[in-house]
């Protein structure tokens, strides 16, 4: 698990130094705002998730290349798409990777909305996080069995309630309404 750790502070330090807007998303995200109320209850994850702009990919490339990190932009199954990585080294696995999603777009093509802009974060132990809410919306949307299992953790440590019920559109809001009446899952 340090070696995470170390990946996601190399990658934002590389992206910061850069002037590159970013924000930390996924598992990591999960971890750090789970811990800031109980570290007991964080899970290990092996990648690290960010959030990057469209038009900061050239500058987040060359940023990461320096940092060691090399390129991919990888098909997606079932014809999904693309996502973009950068592999921790020549020799490095892409479930270790640096993964990206793109701030403003959807992940997939029938979303009902886009991932959050890389301004809906803020400064938090030498990265940048993405807000709980934004990070609880993206869950919401993902909504596969790790989303849930992250949703239960937020929830258990009492980082959401039922009044932020109110905060996500319909289908979202229900998604939240079944972790709310199911913790257990």
């Amino acid at each position: 698990m340090e070696a995470v750790k170390q990946r996601l502070r190399r990658a934002a330090e590389a992206l910061g130094s850069a002037g590159v807007s970013y924000a930390v998303i996924g598992g990591n995200a999960v971890a750090a705002w789970v811990g800031s109320v109980d570290s007991s209850v964080v899970r290990n994850t092996v990648d690290v998730d960010i959030l990057l702009r469209r038009e900061d990919l050239d500058s987040a490339k060359a940023a990461m290349a320096a940092a060691g990190f090399i390129h991919r932009r990888v098909a997606i199954l079932n014809g999904r798409g693309h996502i973009e990585m950068f592999l921790d080294g020549p020799g490095a696995k892409a479930r270790e990777a640096v993964h990206v999603i793109v701030a403003n777009e959807k992940v997939a093509e029938n979303d009902p909305v886009s991932a959050p802009d890389v301004n809906e974060a803020e400064q938090v132990a030498g990265y940048r996080l993405v807000t709980l809410e934004a990070l609880i919306r993206m869950k919401l949307v993902a909504f596969r069995d790790k989303d849930r299992m992250h949703l239960r953790d937020l929830l258990s440590v009492g980082l959401f309630d039922q009044s932020w019920i109110h905060r996500y559109p319909p289908e979202l809001a229900a998604k939240l309404q079944t972790i709310l009446d199911d913790p257990e899952g």
